[in-house]
């Protein structure tokens, strides 16, 4: 048994093993080579992501879904290069919204060059992706255009907040079916399709993909709340510094509504100050760390991450399957 890739999936089939392995080194060097340009600036900026690292957990799903058709075709890589080329282009926009500082343990793109250059970088790398996608075919430009207008959606409901009576734990859901489920959903679709699965193989893994996206993101909120920035890459209570509606906030506000207890409405109170002040976010951070609307997201988080598992249900018995559900156990484990 070896452990390779991101999460440290215990591979027990060295085929696999090599697959997987030699599969990421292939998207790196891709990466690298996506993010070049005639203009040393602008491959600067474009590669500052991809150099600080990351878990690459998009392309090792699409890693893993391609073993269900033939792993060795020739779209996997180009493919599972697309869309973690889309996730790092999100992250520089992402950046500048929520005017973060730190990303994946480096000055973010915003922070080192301003605004501008981060959002245009941004697009530069869609670009790159786009330019890599025409050769994969029709089909998978339709799959990518409609996840990402599932994607930017999925932001700017953020951003425009729940409708009046819209139950915002619902609405916050379906963000994150747009925001973060679209993508890993199709990084599974890519995987299963360019390497010619059945139709109902690859309809499982896209539907797999949504669920585990929705609990990678989930484990994302408790960690802005739970982790250090050397667990989790950039700096603590970021979503919480901006006013970001993450779930556990979600869920404590509607606990302070419900029962309307002096300390929950208290707290509330105190998130909704101005939590640029480090001592007034710091003591939101201790106070919220120590509520119980943080385990019952970190509950939300398994209960999807296990969603993700009985898909898998219908696929054969194999290592690639025990990886996938190894990865159900990673996002789980990531929030603790």
């Amino acid at each position: 048994m070896t452990v390779v890739g991101p999460f440290g999936l215990s591979v027990r089939d060295q085929a696999l093993e090599a697959d997987v392995q030699a599969g990421l080194a292939a998207v790196e060097a891709g990466l690298l080579d996506a993010t070049k340009s005639d203009v040393p600036f602008i491959t600067e900026a474009a590669q500052h992501l991809v150099r600080a690292g990351g878990k690459r957990f998009r392309p090792l799903l699409v890693i893993l879904a391609a073993q269900f058709g033939d792993p060795d075709a020739p779209g996997v890589v180009p493919a599972a290069v697309v869309v973690e080329l889309t996730h790092l282009a999100t992250l520089y926009h992402d950046d500048v919204m929520d005017e973060a500082e730190v990303r994946r343990g480096v000055d973010s793109a915003n922070a080192r060059w301003g605004n501008s250059v981060a959002v245009l970088t941004g697009d530069f790398l869609f670009a790159r992706a786009s330019h890599i996608l025409a050769d994969l075919g029709p089909e998978a430009v339709r799959v990518q255009a409609q996840a990402f207008e599932r994607l930017v959606t999925g932001q700017i409901l953020e951003t425009a907040g729940p409708r009046d009576g819209r139950d915002p734990v619902e609405h916050y859901m379906d963000v994150l079916g747009g925001k973060t489920g679209s993508l890993v959903a199709v990084s599974g679709r890519f995987g299963a399709m360019v390497s010619g699965a059945d139709e109902a193989v690859v309809d499982i893994l896209t539907q797999y993909g949504e669920r585990l996206g929705i609990a990678f993101q989930l484990a994302d909120d408790v960690l802005d709340i739970a982790s250090d920035s050397h667990e989790s890459g950039k700096t603590p209570g970021t979503d919480l510094r901006e006013g970001i509606p993450t779930l556990p906030v979600l869920l404590l506000r509607a606990e302070a509504e419900a029962h309307r207890r002096p300390e929950d409405l208290a707290l509330v109170e105190l998130l909704a100050g101005d939590l640029a002040d480090d001592a007034r976010h710091a003591e939101a951070l201790r106070l919220l760390r120590a509520h119980p609307a943080l385990e019952r997201a970190r509950r939300e988080t398994v209960r999807y991450a296990e969603a993700a598992r009985a898909m898998l249900a219908p696929l054969p018995e194999c290592d690639a399957k025990r990886a996938l559900e190894e990865l159900c156990d990673a996002v789980v484990h990531r929030a603790g």
